[in-house]
Parts: C-alpha cells; structure tokens; sequence
C-alpha cells in the first residue's frame, strides 16, 4: 500500500504489542509513524528515557511523552473524589478513567501534526479498544483508525515472529503478570483473574507490607479535595502521591474487581490503589457529617451514572459536564479533618473534625436529647406523617 508522505499517530507503550505495530506501519504500509506514549503518573522517567530509545530503534521519526498527570487530575480524578466513585462498591476506575485521558491527548497531538491516520496496539477482547476508537471517532472523524493487532487477531508468537524476520530482537517473555500502573491505582491481571475462584497471590502485588506498627494520619481536605497530610499541607496531586507512599508500605487497597465490560462479557481484575480507597472513603464520611440529606441521595445517584458512563467510554457526552457541575457545587462545604488509621493490609475511619459539621450538640443529640422541639411536636408531627399510610391500611385493610 502506497501510504509515501503520510502520517499515521501511535499510541505507543514500548510493549509487544505498539512494537509489532511500529515496525509494520513502515513495512507494510509505508506511513511515516509518530509515537507518542501518554504518561498519567505510571512512569519514571528512566522508564520514559527507555522507552523513547526504543521507538527511536524501531523507526519512529518522532517520539513525543505526554505527561497529562495534572489534567487527569483536573478533568477525571478530582470527580471521582467529589462523587465518591467506585464501580460496582469496589473499583476506583484506575485503568478506565485514565485510558480516556490518553485517548484524549493523543487525538489532540494527531490534530496538531495533521496526521493521516491513528493507531493503537488494543486487541479485539476488551474495553481499551472502545474507549480509544470512541474519542478519536468524535475528535477526529475524517481520520482513518488503523488496529492491526486487533483486526489480524495476532498471537503472540506471531507478532515476536515478524519482529524477528526484521531484524528485531529483543526478550518479549510475557510476564506471569500483567501490570499496569498510575497514580490511581494499578491494576493486575493474570490466569487467576481469569476464574471465578481464585485469586492473586501476595507476591504478584507491587506493594509488600513494610510495616507492623499502626499509624494514625489526618488528612486534610479542602471543599472536597485532598490538600493535606498530617502538618503537611500542598496540592491535590502531590498529596495523592504522598498517600500512595504512606498506605502502600502497609499493603493497604488490595482487592479484586468483578464488572460487565463495554463489550458485553464479564471481566475480572485484580488491582490495588491505596491512595483512591482511603481518599474515597475519607470524603465519603466528611460528606455525611458536612452534607444534607438530599445532597447526599442525588450525589449518590448522579455519581453511580458518572462512573458508569466514564467506564464506558462516554466522557464526551455533555452529561458527563452537568454531572461535573452538580458534584462540584456539593463541595462548598467539604473541608475538614478525616482522621485515619492505617494498618497492615487494611485501614479505619476514626472520625472527623470540621467547622461544618452538622452534627451540632446546640440542636441536639441523637438518642440523648433534643434543643429544638418537645414530645408535643413530636405526637403531631408523626401523626401528619402517617395520614397517607392511615388512609391506605384503612382502605385496604392489609393486616
């Protein structure tokens, strides 16, 4: 195929998979390939050096890192905080959510150079490859999508075999693992997540207990985000890593999901984020000390529909901007102290100290006493509230 002067874009990662992919659009097709590797917070920057060397080796004509840490932060991260996300009760949506925002960034660099075409290495099994083809299809529709590993339905040994029939060798032993890794978790795959009744050995988890002792920290959050840790005090994203830090030495966020995938099978995965799972569950109890009653059902309910769509590849639905706005305007009051205590394998919600907590003993105290009304308000007050019921049981006589 005669693709001479065109450019095609390569979501590239430096795995087998973005490497077979590199090599064949020169061969194959003949398209000048652009790699781009999107960082949001998995990489060090000895692994972004290696893997920039590598597409170089491989004929990139131009390698670009990406680090969209912070405007994951901004965009998708600080929502899933104000919502209190996580799908299914259990996943922080770690790879879900930042796949979106590597989508994003390298349809915008294909924008910028005028490419032709784009690229990812997804295969035809999971929810990556919905997720890249939706948002280039929205950004860029009059771009071709080019997914060889997926339409060739390639094996492993066959695309190491056309690497090495061009004079590539490298060592492409597939871990026993599969790992992925950001600052919102990291997730993890292998032959036990492919059951229904086994799981992860502790060896297969990047994050081993270095610590016995139980330690006590308080977080401190600023309408809705996190801005501090004990007498440190800092930005969201700084505080997220520094968390990481502290919980993953105690092995703290394991745990395994189970959810329907785009693609309409079930799929499982194991994953640990310790940071997301005690942030989560620190705002979520300052929301329930500092927020009403319908505050706390509609952001419950608003908050399950954006995780689901975020999930699914729907981020560019307008929706996803209102929801945004809703679970922004609940945060006017979030700010406070959650103390916390960690321990191995597992952490405790202690309490909470806010200027907004409503849990005012002026007004009264559950179950003890009360400041604002007497047993008279009481009886009238409940025999309003039963006058639907008392007319329906009457009328029906049901016991």
């Amino acid at each position: 195929m005669n693709n001479e002067n065109k450019t095609i874009v390569l979501a590239y990662s430096g795995g087998l998979d973005t490497s077979y992919c590199l090599v064949y659009f020169q061969k194959e097709l003949n398209y000048t390939v652009h790699t781009v590797l999107v960082n949001t917070g998995g990489f060090t920057n000895e692994e972004l050096e290696e893997v920039e060397k590598r597409a170089y080796e491989l004929g990139s004509v131009k390698h670009t890192n990406l680090d969209e840490t912070k405007n994951f932060y901004d965009k998708g991260i600080k929502y899933l905080v104000f919502g209190n996300i996580l799908k299914n009760g259990t996943y922080p949506l770690s790879v879900s959510s930042e796949r979106i925002f590597q989508a994003l960034a390298i349809a915008k660099y294909a924008k910028n150079v005028g490419a032709d075409a784009i690229a990812h290495g997804s295969t035809g099994a999971g929810n990556d490859q919905v997720r890249f083809d939706l948002v280039f299809n929205v950004l860029l529709p009059e771009v071709s999508i080019i997914t060889p590993v997926r339409d060739q339905k390639l094996s492993r040994k066959g695309e190491i075999d056309y690497l090495k029939s061009h004079g590539v060798e490298a060592s492409w032993e597939k871990a026993k693992y599969s790992v992925n890794m950001g600052i919102w978790g990291t997730s993890i795959g292998g032959q036990e997540t492919l059951t229904s009744n086994k799981t992860l050995p502790d060896s297969a988890y990047l994050n081993q207990p270095q610590k016995e002792s139980d330690e006590e920290v308080q977080l401190h959050f600023t309408e809705g985000e996190l801005t501090g840790i004990n007498d440190w005090k800092g930005k969201p994203l700084e505080a997220i890593k520094r968390l990481n830090g502290l919980a993953g030495a105690f092995a703290i966020g394991r745990d395994m999901h189970v959810g329907d995938t785009i693609v309409g099978i079930k799929g499982r995965v194991a994953f640990e984020a310790p940071a997301p799972m005690i942030i989560i569950k620190a705002h979520q109890l300052l929301e329930k000390h500092v927020l009403g009653k319908w505050q706390m059902y509609w952001k419950e309910q608003l908050a399950n529909w954006y995780g689901m769509l975020l999930h699914e590849a729907q981020y560019l639905d307008p929706v996803m901007r209102d929801i945004e706005q809703f679970l922004s305007s609940t945060q006017k009051t979030v700010t406070g102290m959650v103390k916390v205590k960690l321990s191995p394998y597992r952490f405790d919600l202690i309490g909470i100290e806010s200027d907004h907590d409503l849990m005012n003993a002026d007004f009264g105290v559950y179950g003890e006493e009360n400041g604002l009304w007497d047993g008279n308000d009481v009886r009238g007050f409940t025999k309003i509230l039963s006058v639907p019921q008392k007319i329906y049981h009457q009328k029906n006589q049901l016991l």
